[in-house]
């Protein structure tokens, strides 16, 4: 059998995978609501953050039933800080979907598992290969770049025609070989982990220790010395879009040993979390007392907070604070869009975005 084979290569990739897998909580019991949760929370965030966010959201919703029976409130603080909330917004509906639709039970056949709300080609690929045996290529950033450093790709890895090549190249390896027919799965996650630990995205590849090292055409390169491997050409990216930047002022309003904070609308950025009140723009004192009173408070003294930073993916915020004590006799009784509550009972009760955490910390 040729080296550089189809069949010889999911041969290679599966026995790299049995002897080097990483060890992941939702790969011991590959269910498909654990594949599905882990799955989800993996977009665009990296392992280790999520091992923990996992066991925590397990432990309180074990089961697709008792998530579909949750409250949203409680879905948002389960998923706070881990950010891109949309998410779990998704999840909860998808999981109401599945109870009202499936009798519980996530359906196998892939194209029932798109048509769920939050759950994509790749997720659904990741789900019905992992969960329940179906061979379809999870095309993910790391199989698109396995794919693009192993044929040398010149296209926009990102483009539908570069994707739609990249699916079809994986999925004749995978069609190929007994192995991977059985184990359409593993072949998936090996490429996952190859791609994270070996064929990597912002360093050098380990090609050294890569079960595919003989047959890439990006090795075969570096070998001959006409490609850097600390700067390789593939895979080609879109250029990257320049963050807006948006100032903020933050308050941290103080009425008789409570802190204020409010609900931010339904669409849009963090929707439905909730927050400090804020404003645009670095406001100076007398701009705050205005904005404050408009809120129905009557400011005492207002104490500079440290600014703080967030980054968004295309967006960064520059935030500017104050610690603002009020006169508790003049608050009013019930503020317009405001909740009054102990700091006890923000951090047990209420999702505050990890934008926030500076002042979160504080509260």
């Amino acid at each position: 059998m040729e080296k550089n084979t189809p069949e010889n290569l999911s041969d290679l990739l599966l026995a790299w995978y049995d002897a080097n897998k990483r060890s992941l909580p939702w790969r011991e019991d590959p269910t498909p609501y654990h594949v599905w949760l882990s799955e989800i929370m993996l977009q665009q965030t990296r392992v280790e953050a999520v091992k923990g966010y996992y066991a925590r959201f397990l432990q309180a919703l074990p089961t697709i039933r008792a998530l579909a029976e949750a409250s949203e409130e409680q879905c948002l603080k389960l998923w706070e800080g881990l950010g891109y909330y949309s998410r779990v917004r998704n999840l909860h509906k998808a999981a109401v979907v599945i109870e009202e639709q499936y009798n519980g039970r996530m359906p196998s056949d892939p194209e029932e598992i798109l048509r769920l709300p939050g759950i994509g080609t790749y997720t659904c690929a990741a789900i019905a290969s992992i969960a329940f045996g179906k061979v379809l290529p999870a095309v993910d950033g790391n199989l698109l770049r396995v794919f693009a450093r192993m044929t040398c790709c010149e296209d926009d890895i990102r483009t539908p025609a570069a994707i739609k090549a990249a699916t079809a190249w994986h999925l004749s390896r995978m069609n190929a070989c007994s192995s991977s027919l059985e184990r359409p799965g593993d072949y998936n996650q090996a490429l996952m982990d190859l791609g994270s630990g070996i064929c990597l995205a912002n360093s050098a590849p380990r090609c050294a220790a890569c079960p595919w090292e003989g047959s890439c055409a990006t090795a075969a390169s570096i070998r001959a010395g006409n490609t850097d491997p600390e700067d390789l050409p593939w895979p080609v990216m879109p250029p990257k879009k320049a963050r807006r930047v948006e100032k903020k002022t933050v308050y941290l309003i103080r009425c008789g040993g409570k802190t204020a904070i409010r609900k931010r609308p339904q669409t849009g950025l963090l929707a439905g979390l909730y927050e400090f009140p804020a404003t645009d723009g670095h406001l100076g004192i007398k701009a705050s007392l205005t904005y404050l009173r408009s809120l129905g408070f009557e400011p005492l003294k207002l104490i500079p907070l440290e600014p703080a930073r967030h980054i968004f993916t295309h967006r960064e915020w520059l935030m500017n604070g104050y610690e603002v004590l009020t006169d508790e006799t003049a608050a009013p009784s019930d503020p317009p869009d405001i909740l009054l509550r102990t700091p006890e009972e923000i951090r047990e009760n209420y999702a505050i975005p990890s934008a926030y955490s500076a002042f979160l910390r504080q509260c």
